[in-house]
């Protein structure tokens, strides 16, 4: 199944570090998330995007994850011609992440 058939995301930017939430619909899939999207799982899944390290922060309280990621803005909404200077259609690519 892909993520966005049972989370929703959002993104945000700070310079040249994107900002990914990853919350559950159902906070029972919460330890289903946990165990399958790594920092690692979404780092791969957006390479090519994201060139630096991809932290996961777990929030068990509020069942929801934020994935922090270095280098992916192209240098920062400032300083680049993408398209998606703020990186906000890349909440969408995260959902696209296929789990078993």
């Amino acid at each position: 199944m892909k993520l966005y058939e049972i989370a929703h995301s959002r993104a945000g930017d700070k310079g040249n570090i994107l900002n990914l939430s990853l919350i559950p619909f159902d906070g029972a899939d919460y330890e289903l998330l946990y165990d399958k999207v790594t920092a690692s799982k979404v780092k791969h899944h957006l390479k090519g995007i994201v060139e630096g390290k991809v932290v996961r922060y777990e929030l068990p309280n509020i069942k929801a994850f934020n994935f922090v990621c270095y280098d992916s803005l192209l240098g920062g909404v400032t300083t680049s011609l993408a398209l998606d200077a703020h990186g906000k259609s890349l909440s969408s690519a995260l959902l696209e992440i296929e789990i078993d």
